[in-house]
């Protein structure tokens, strides 16, 4: 595969992670995007050799909800900064014994059980089938983990992440059935963040901070906020860390993902039946494409 010349890495924080630590010639920067505003400014730097954006999906001060998060906005505002990936650090509750507050959890697969999100950049006048049967990119999601290790958090690589609409936390119910389907971790934000990040051709990665057990456990008092925010400081913390490990063992050549040519085989529609405000929606998501096949 061909080399890339830089990393830059965007780096979504969920709750509890606001802001990043040890940037050089850090920026903010307003972008705006067709699919309107992203959850706050850009924070542009980098550390060492390695460019990063970082967004803080909330919002500054956590004003935004779980489905009120513009998802299309903040991949697209990224994608317009420049990333080239895209590391996503989130709160999430456990639904395994083994993953105690505190732990870290490397994702690899998901369960989208959201209902009220738009999930997809694509549409009439411009179809696209992604593959997601591997949802996120195994080489970032290495990184990630010995960046977690090299924190000092207790890191496990590969769990099952459970998407959820929120922003109510779980019954007990549908606590018990998630962890019978298999899942690990539980969390609102995660979808359809991935899928979207797969469209944008932007190799992706998550983070799962644990902050709880949810409510499955019968010996163990329900998930509140106040024990959620607790664990929060502490995982933000690590996270922080996690961010500068992670800079110092990217190589300094990005050698190129097959992510990164994704549309090349799931675009679709024939260029003759392009619907033209689309295509300008969609101009930093299917830019690449389009030109080449134009040539």
């Amino acid at each position: 595969m061909t080399l890339r010349s830089f990393w830059t890495v965007g780096i979504i924080g969920g709750s509890g992670l606001y802001a990043i630590e040890g940037l050089e010639e850090p920026e903010w920067l307003d972008i705006s995007t067709p699919w309107g505003a992203p959850s706050d400014q850009l924070l542009r730097g980098r550390i060492g050799h390695v460019r990063f954006v970082f967004l803080p999906r909330h919002g500054r001060g956590h004003h935004l909800p779980p489905t009120a998060v513009n998802a299309r906005a903040n991949i697209d505002a990224l994608k317009r900064a420049g990333c080239t990936d895209i590391l996503a650090i989130s709160s999430v509750g456990s639904l395994r014994e083994e993953l105690a507050p505190g732990r870290f959890v490397i994702v690899d697969q998901f369960i989208d059980r959201t209902v009220h999100r738009d999930a997809s950049f694509f549409g009439p006048g411009m179809v696209a089938h992604v593959s997601m049967a591997e949802p996120v990119c195994p080489r970032l999601s290495r990184y990630a983990a010995n960046a977690a290790t090299a924190a000092g958090a207790d890191a496990t690589e590969g769990g099952t992440y459970l998407a959820m609409e929120g922003p109510q936390f779980s019954t007990k119910a549908e606590s018990a059935l998630y962890r019978q389907w298999g899942c690990d971790v539980i969390g609102m934000t995660g979808m359809p963040e991935a899928k979207l990040a797969r469209e944008a051709e932007l190799p992706y990665a998550l983070v799962g901070m644990v902050t709880d057990y949810d409510c499955w456990r019968s010996d163990t008092a329900h998930v509140q906020v106040g024990d959620v925010i607790a664990q929060l400081t502490t995982n933000a913390a690590v996270a922080k860390r996690l961010v500068v490990e992670f800079a110092r063992a990217l190589p300094e050549q990005r050698e190129a993902s097959s992510i990164d040519t994704v549309l090349d085989q799931s675009l679709l529609t024939d260029s003759r039946h392009y619907d033209t405000a689309m295509l300008q929606k969609l101009d930093a998501i299917v830019g690449r494409v389009t030109a080449a096949r134009a040539g």
